[in-house]
């Protein structure tokens, strides 16, 4: 399995982390939508939100703490943040690793 996120996760793949625990990984993403972008990812391979199980649920509701960690400690948490879960080709999933996109910094425009 060629996952370029599976190789940042164990180290062999330079990245600007920003946070990481025994479950998750966070990362500055490398081509930024927003002044703040940090890609949180968990460190078990799953392809996509679609891939999770009812066994994932605390990884899920770890990711999302982890989230919440990352935006104060970037310093959003307070002016306010987004988070995305993309899901496949069609949803603009890019890279076959369930992660979540944290973007802030900046006034992102509202999505109804």
């Amino acid at each position: 399995m060629d996952c370029i996120f599976c190789e940042i996760v164990r180290g062999n793949v330079p990245s600007d982390k920003v946070y990481e625990d025994e479950l998750v990984v966070a990362f500055r993403d490398i081509r930024p939508e927003a002044p703040v972008h940090v890609l949180i990812a968990p460190r078990e391979h799953l392809a996509g939100i679609a891939d999770a199980e009812e066994r994932h649920a605390g990884l899920l509701g770890r990711l999302l703490l982890a989230a919440k960690g990352v935006a104060r400690s970037e310093g959003v948490a307070d002016a306010g943040f987004r988070l995305v879960v993309n899901q496949g080709d069609d949803g603009g999933q890019a890279v076959q690793h369930l992660h979540l996109h944290l973007l802030g910094g900046r006034k992102l425009r509202g999505l109804g």
